[in-house]
């Protein structure tokens, strides 16, 4: 009984002090990114871009479909869901393999603006490091901008505006319900779901935000039929 409580607490030891390497990495990768450029800059450098597109200008139903589908408790968390996260690591080890990641909007915006697309744990430290950095300095509204605007929505285009454009020829306010929708879908996978290489796949997917948005109560069964018939 002895040597197995020693072993149980030497596995504890060794993971509490694998965690604190990786913690400490992590940090340190988060720590160089904004000496290489100040949040503030970075930020700023993005509102500058020619297409970036204010929060006002994207329909509700579109900011909606987002939240919904990548993260419904958005304006709950600090920048970090821990239940989400939770889920995530059961699911991954359930499956012995990376399947979820449970990251937040806060955080996939802190990957599109600093680190890179690797599933790396050290790299996923660091992103959580800034994403509570950036939850300090700015409001719920203005992340969820910055992040529509610095996703990948497939064909080349890098903001929500010049998804619009692109996609449906019209600005975000214009776009219908439908096409608010189809396009919260995308940067999940833009070389699967892009409209213009996978029809059916870009469909399947917007009922899958759908999905979404009838569980947590933004629309309803109807309502969703409804929106669906009017492009069949």
């Amino acid at each position: 009984m002895k040597i197995f409580r020693r072993i149980v607490l030497g596995i504890v030891i060794i993971i509490v002090l694998v965690g604190l390497v990786l913690t400490v990495n992590g940090y340190c990768v988060y720590k160089d990114a904004l000496k290489e450029m100040p949040l503030t800059d970075k930020v700023a450098s993005i509102q500058a871009k020619e297409n970036y597109a204010k929060i006002e200008e994207m329909p509700k139903m579109y900011k909606d479909a987002v939240i919904s589908v990548e993260d419904h408790r958005f304006y709950e968390h600090g920048g970090i869901d821990f239940i989400a996260l939770g889920r995530a690591l059961f699911n991954d080890i359930k499956a012995m393999k990376y399947v979820e990641g449970g990251s937040t909007i806060t955080q996939q915006l802190s990957k599109n603006i600093y680190f890179t697309q690797e599933k790396k744990i050290t790299r996923k430290v660091a992103e959580a490091f800034m994403a509570m950095k950036i939850e300090k300095e700015y409001e719920k509204d203005e992340i969820l901008e910055l992040y529509l605007n610095t996703s990948y929505f497939g064909d080349g285009y890098y903001t929500a505006k010049e998804a619009s454009n692109g996609y449906f020829d019209k600005e975000l306010i214009e776009m219908t319900d439908y096409e608010s929708i189809l396009l919260a879908g995308i940067p999940n996978a833009p070389s699967v779901y892009a409209p213009t290489k996978n029809p059916e796949l870009a469909k399947q997917r917007q009922k899958q935000v759908m999905t979404k948005m009838i569980k947590y109560k933004i629309l309803t069964q109807e309502q969703a039929d409804k929106i669906l018939s009017q492009h069949e």
